[in-house]
């Protein structure tokens, strides 16, 4: 355990930004899951809904460093695929 005291903060403020990183994340994960469940019962305009909610969620996760620009900027592109391959 550390002694010094900024040690002490660092660790409170890194179980802070570890929680709110796994939010993020969960959230991120379940509106995908959604999607890709929207994709398989072929209901595209649900499907294009979500694809519009995980691009914002996307880029507000890197935008505070959750995930890196380029992995959110991968994921964005290969959702749209999957729907521009189905109509």
């Amino acid at each position: 355990m550390a002694n010094i005291k900024s040690a002490l903060k660092r660790i409170d403020l890194t179980k802070k930004q570890t929680l709110r990183n796994k939010s993020v994340k969960s959230n991120l994960k379940s509106t995908i899951r959604k999607f890709e469940e929207a994709i398989a019962e072929n209901n595209i305009d649900e499907a294009r809904d979500y694809l519009k909610l995980i691009d914002k969620k996307l880029k507000n996760a890197a935008k505070k460093n959750v995930i890196h620009k380029n992995a959110a900027s991968r994921k964005m592109s290969r959702l749209s695929s999957k729907i521009n391959k189905m109509g």
